[in-house]
């Protein structure tokens, strides 16, 4: 259903990239929509972190470093080294790099799942109502003429239902993590170097984070690993850690940005092999 019901459940916390999520029903939100301008992705460009769910980590990571955030161990994707900056949208025409993998929760927005405290299974479709998305005049339609959701809308909460389905198949993969305490925290450094390469000064910590601790992973049980093996776990921890080499890149991109290049959108050619 996408009529709020009578007790419409709270928008609890921060969400990255939505400012003000309400439940969508025909009462308020018959005759708008979401229309697309030339700038689609102007909403993403002051988000550095996006949220991502376990089923993503193999394509996030050839392009993003992941790594999980706070107690709750919330796996991200970084997309920038500092909030207000992401170096895969442009910050002139507000384009996505192209080919760069879009996480589900971005693709998701505005659309959002607002769950209901006493029935944790149970969760209202929200729109943000800030979104520069969000029309009077929608190329997309919520509603026809006599209050019916139309296809797109019908399409958006399927999509926001099986978001949900993985958000709860990440918690679980979180969950196994810490239950066999893998996590450590970790650091990515930078050193800045002058125009010959020699180092300058002391190398720099741009990002505290927990990650999956390679050598607690090689000291776990020959049946542990078989487990995570079968349950596909340790694709998912492999993806991640191979991740983190993405650091470089992402560091040269800030670089770049820094420095006036390409507004960060073209990468710099990766470092030449090592002998």
């Amino acid at each position: 259903m996408t009529d709020a019901p009578a007790s419409q459940p709270a928008i609890e916390g921060a969400l990255p990239l939505y400012k003000k999520p309400e439940p969508i029903n025909v009462q308020s939100h018959k005759g708008m929509g979401l229309k697309y301008n030339d700038t689609p992705f102007k909403f993403l460009a002051e988000t550095h972190f996006v949220p991502i769910t376990v089923g993503e980590f193999a394509a996030c990571s050839g392009r993003y470093p992941i790594i999980f955030l706070g107690d709750t161990r919330t796996p991200v994707a970084a997309m920038g080294l500092r909030q207000g900056d992401n170096l895969f949208v442009d910050t002139t025409t507000y384009e996505m790099e192209r080919y760069a993998y879009l996480p589900a929760f971005v693709r998701r927005y505005p659309f959002v799942a607002a769950s209901h405290k006493d029935q944790q299974d149970r969760f209202t479709v929200c729109v943000d109502v800030e979104s520069e998305l969000l029309s009077d005049q929608p190329e997309r339609p919520f509603f026809t003429e006599d209050g019916q959701p139309t296809e797109f809308l019908n399409q958006a909460i399927d999509f926001v239902r099986r978001f949900e389905t993985d958000v709860k198949a990440t918690m679980d993969f979180v969950g196994r993590m810490k239950e066999l305490d893998l996590f450590d925290q970790q650091q990515a450094t930078f050193q800045p170097r002058d125009q010959q390469g020699q180092p300058v000064g002391d190398p720099q910590t741009v990002a505290s984070y927990w990650a999956i601790s390679g050598e607690k992973l090689r000291n776990l049980s020959a049946d542990t690993l078989a487990g995570l093996r079968d349950n596909t776990y340790l694709a998912g921890i492999y993806a991640h850690m191979m991740s983190l080499q993405q650091w470089e890149m992402l560091i040269n991109r800030a670089v770049v940005r820094q420095n006036g290049g390409a507004n960060g959108a073209t990468p710099p050619p990766p470092p030449a092999p090592e002998g």
